[in-house]
């Protein structure tokens, strides 16, 4: 089943060194609005994370998988209950292993070719990274033009004060940031302030994807 991005306009990347925290910081979230994270790879935690929430919570919380690299993190991720998988670039191996393990896959894409081996791989959803770097919005703009069907989540350099941009284009469904679970705050264990981000970042996202969505985006 897909996972439907659109649903979860914020996602959370999640660096978490502790798997014991995992399901807090998942409740923290809910109770923000968040339903959805991607829990990245970049620690020993991360694979004991996801397990860990979606054993717990897979029923209401969607969790998927971040810095997505290599082949037997696939495996291992998919084994894990993640939902969707997602990778700093586009490797059409990785993608295909994703999608026979029943993965969704949000590969990351950085210019027009790597979104036209996404099409040609039956991918409707790439993230786009690094978001900041590459252009933000106005490439995004640039991109979606020839490229009618596919989507386009922003990650990198997203945050409070460019979300509503992004978001109020009607080919981004989602965004990516990790200011709402800063590391320093999951290892202090303020999941209060967690949730207080995350209510914050639920509510910017609900205005933004109101009425007067972007005039310059292509349909």
């Amino acid at each position: 089943m897909s996972v439907g991005f659109a649903r979860h306009p914020v996602i959370p990347v999640v660096v978490i060194e502790d798997a014991t925290a995992a399901v807090e910081l998942a409740h923290a979230l809910m109770s923000g609005g968040i339903l959805c994270a991607e829990i990245t790879l970049r620690t020993p935690a991360g694979v004991a994370s996801i397990a860990a929430i979606a054993s717990t919570l897979g029923d209401v919380f969607t969790v998927g998988a971040g810095t997505v690299v290599h082949p037997g993190q696939v495996n291992e991720v998919a084994a894990a209950g993640a939902r969707f998988a997602v990778s700093p670039g586009f490797d059409d191996e990785l993608v295909e292993l994703m999608l026979s393990s029943g993965l969704e896959p949000l590969p990351g894409t950085a210019t027009a070719t790597e979104v036209q081996r996404a099409v040609r791989a039956g991918i409707d959803t790439v993230k786009f990274f690094p978001a900041d770097r590459l252009g933000g919005i106005e490439t995004i703009r640039a991109l979606a033009a020839p490229f009618p069907g596919m989507h386009f989540i922003p990650s990198g350099g997203v945050s409070p004060q460019n979300l509503a941009e992004y978001l109020r284009h009607p080919r981004v469904p989602a965004v990516c940031g990790s200011w709402m679970v800063p590391g320093d705050l999951i290892r202090a264990g303020r999941f209060d302030l967690i949730a207080q981000r995350a209510r914050e970042a639920t509510e910017l996202a609900a205005a933004a994807m109101g009425p007067g969505l972007d005039q310059q985006a292509v349909l």
